[in-house]
């Protein structure tokens, strides 16, 4: 499929799935489906809880962390045990404690940074029990603390905002394992592999070489990966290895999966408060920001490798270094886009082999906080974020209290607003001066100059955002690395969500205030303008002088910017 036809056919399948999709997770998320209410039942009764007790903000934000916290230590001893465990045909032993702390943290908080090799490192139990199963819930919570936020808007003068446990256990029944398993289904059928089996061995009788391949349960993971925008590989070469990502259709489904679910909870959103305009210019700021990141980077690699060029060696087919020559540059852009922009992380070629400014897009889209459309749940909550601090500035310019969807946007939501969008860039910044001012920090790039600092910047933006993508040149399964990335993972995460959840707890304690004629508009043009301006402003000014130590620097320094 050419790179046209995969755009046509992805933005009509995302439209559809925007409305559809959409409008089903506000259905469940407001109690009225039921059709699997036999299996929510148990699970309600076992918790001992149900949809009729419902939690304030910080009962909600405490049970997640509670959740994530076990689980996260739950997927810690699993993977350091290992070696004790069944389905290890390759006979692994435990996983070193930095990285044991790194892989629990990355999981749980819908990172998925691997700073191992997924089939010369866990067995087949941690594979499934452990880092697949944490794929299933991490995506959910984003999902759960989405709705949470949400329900802030669409509530008057409530003191609670829903329960934790009945929106992920709704979440995970309802959304995430039907649309999984389909996909899943579909993965194995164009190829992709599904088996306990241990690795095959072939013998090259001619040269006297065995060679060794791995395989292992690999399709139904990929769909949950992609879907739940994890970006963990049961491979370590990702996406861009024919096991787990097969065809075109494969390569197409994935970025359809990256895309679906943060898209349609902007009608999910605008659904649940009454107001579809209202979830149309959310998913307007998304999608302009994401075409110009995917124009904008398509354009970069379809130019020649600056270095390649300096070889003397001339090609008018793009950069073709580090990419699968079945998917070409375009659509390995497209990729690398929908999967930066959307906290999934995975990967169908190299990052580190594009150029500098192909580079320079993956990483920036990640800097602008993963809101364009950001991840499951993490999208919607962030871009709601800086839609709030939007409304602020549109207030302070009419002279009049900012108001949103009739709540009044006051000192206390500014201020959570202003904490939510900060945190994620006070950390990189900081983690990153820290790596590049210490021995153990600048040993890890392959690289020196500015490609080296590229990839420290990288190492950092990728966990402080729970996208998970790398530059294969950095090595990081070091203790220094693995714990300070493991931080980075946290901070992104749980730094965001609470500030979320107190700002949903926060606005559902408020009555609507009636819309008059000096009303800001939230709904319209100038609104979405306002937005895109607001997020492209804070991670602009924030991330500009590191981004030209690094990628501008190295592009410029070939002669040329394009």
């Amino acid at each position: 499929m050419g790179f046209t036809w995969t755009i046509i056919t992805l933005v009509i399948a995302l439209g559809l799935t925007w409305r559809y999709l959409g409008s089903y997770m506000a259905a469940v998320f407001e109690g009225r489906v039921h059709f699997l209410g036999w299996a929510e039942r148990p699970v309600y009764r076992l918790l001992g809880t149900g949809p009729e007790q419902e939690q304030n903000w910080k009962r909600y934000a405490g049970s997640m962390v509670i959740f994530s916290a076990v689980a996260m230590g739950v997927t810690y001893l699993l993977i350091r045990i290992q070696g004790s465990l069944p389905l290890n045909p390759q006979h692994f032993g435990a996983v070193g404690q930095a990285l044991s702390f790194n892989t629990a943290s990355s999981f749980m908080t819908n990172t998925n940074w691997q700073n191992y090799g997924g089939e010369t490192t866990m067995s087949y139990f941690s594979q499934i029990g452990a880092l697949t199963f944490e794929q299933l819930l991490s995506p959910v919570i984003g999902i759960a603390v989405a709705i949470a936020m949400v329900r802030g808007f669409s509530r008057r003068n409530s003191p609670t905002i829903g329960n934790f446990w009945v929106d992920m256990t709704r979440g995970l029944f309802y959304i995430v394992i039907p649309i999984a398993f389909v996909a899943g289904i579909i993965f194995v059928g164009q190829g992709a592999v599904q088996t306990l089996a241990g690795t095959a061995s072939f013998h090259d009788s001619l040269n006297g070489v065995t060679q060794t391949i791995a395989r292992g349960p690999i399709g139904f993971m990929e769909a949950i990966k992609q879907l739940g925008n994890n970006g963990g590989g049961f491979l370590n070469a990702n996406s861009a290895t024919t096991f787990e990502n097969p065809t075109g259709l494969t390569n197409w489904l994935s970025i359809y999966l990256l895309l679906a679910i943060p898209f349609a909870l902007t009608y999910t959103f605008g659904k649940m408060v009454g107001s579809i305009r209202h979830g149309a210019a959310l998913l307007a700021a998304m999608v302009l920001i994401f075409s110009v990141w995917v124009g904008y980077t398509t354009i970069a690699e379809h130019q020649q490798n600056p270095a390649v060029a300096a070889a003397g060696v001339h090609s008018n087919v793009g950069n073709t270094e580090g990419k699968e020559v079945r998917f070409g540059d375009t659509t390995t852009a497209l990729f690398g886009v929908a999967s930066t922009n959307t906290s999934t992380g995975s990967a169908d070629a190299s990052y580190d082999s594009f150029t500098p400014i192909g580079g320079m897009g993956l990483l920036t889209g990640m800097m602008l906080g993963e809101v364009t459309p950001g991840g499951a749940g993490s999208g919607l909550y962030t871009i709601l974020i800086y839609a709030i601090i939007a409304v602020f500035i549109g207030g302070l310019m009419i002279g009049r209290t900012p108001e949103y969807l009739g709540k009044k946007i006051q000192a206390k939501e500014v201020k959570l607003a202003g904490l939510g969008a900060l945190v994620m860039p006070i950390a990189v910044l900081l983690l990153t001066a820290i790596a590049v001012s210490i021995h153990a920090g600048r040993v890890a790039p392959l690289n020196g100059g500015p490609h080296g600092f590229t990839e420290i910047l990288y190492g950092f933006t990728s966990p402080g955002n729970n996208n998970g993508s790398a530059f294969g040149g950095l090595t990081g399964n070091a203790t220094f690395y693995n714990v300070t990335q493991g931080i980075a993972f946290l901070i992104g995460r749980v730094g965001i969500m609470i500030p979320a959840l107190a700002l949903g707890g926060a606005l559902a304690a408020k009555n609507v205030v009636p819309e008059s004629l000096g009303t800001f508009r939230t709904d319209n043009g100038m609104f979405v303008g306002l937005t895109i301006g607001v997020i492209v402003i804070i991670g602009g000014l924030t991330f500009f002088p590191a981004v030209s130590l690094g990628p501008i620097v190295e592009q410029l320094s070939h002669g040329k910017f394009f």
